[in-house]
């Protein structure tokens, strides 16, 4: 979800208006500046205090939902700036062939400028969602959220098993290795879109 937020954001930082430049600089300036650990503290602190107005906000409170967001606006910002330097890269030369062909500027945008620019960005992309997933770790490590007893929590079932075995060194291998099947999973899957993106190359070759 923060994928579609982030192309969002690289389009406003890369637009000629300043209204719409200046708040995606500044969204991903706050973000990038700050650790995500903080984010973490500053959104529950800011989730309690909407609680004490509105019962509604009571599930934000909690990690599945509020933490969820912190980390759907954390990576936006740092796939924005991925983006934005993808698409500050399309080249000049494409872009020239699209005016010469008399596209207007949606069909440019479409045909042109957004294919190459995520041709060039995919492979940091992938990247930034590899450490999306392995940052989820940080929530349970005391991020402000109340995560204790979650159900379905991986980390608190091997701290549940070290804690009465004495041995962690049989719980956390097992929850490593569930990581790391779990990125080579994500990492095939973002290799297929990535062979997709590329397939005029393939072809031509």
């Amino acid at each position: 979800a923060g994928f579609f937020l982030a192309t969002l954001v690289a389009l406003g930082k890369g637009a000629h208006n300043p209204l719409l430049r200046k708040p995606s600089e500044w969204f991903i300036f706050v973000f990038r500046g700050s650790p995500l650990f903080i984010q973490f503290f500053f959104a529950y602190f800011a989730f309690l205090q909407l609680k004490s107005v509105s019962p509604a906000f009571d599930p934000f409170t909690s990690a599945w939902l509020g933490a969820l967001i912190v980390l759907f606006f954390n990576t936006a910002c740092y796939a924005a700036e991925i983006l934005y330097g993808a698409y500050r890269a399309v080249p000049n030369s494409d872009l020239e062939a699209a005016r010469a062909y008399a596209l207007s500027p949606f069909d440019r945008f479409r045909d042109v400028t957004f294919p190459t620019m995520m041709r060039l960005a995919w492979p940091a992309y992938t990247n930034e969602a590899i450490f999306l997933f392995h940052a989820t770790t940080i929530v349970f490590l005391g991020a402000g959220f109340p995560v204790r007893r979650q159900s379905g929590d991986a980390l608190y079932y091997a701290q549940y098993f070290a804690e009465r075995t004495f041995n962690p060194f049989i719980a956390y291998p097992i929850v490593a290795l569930y990581f790391v099947l779990a990125t080579a999973i994500l990492i095939l899957m973002m290799r297929t879109v990535q062979v997709y993106l590329n397939r005029h190359l393939r072809n031509a070759r």
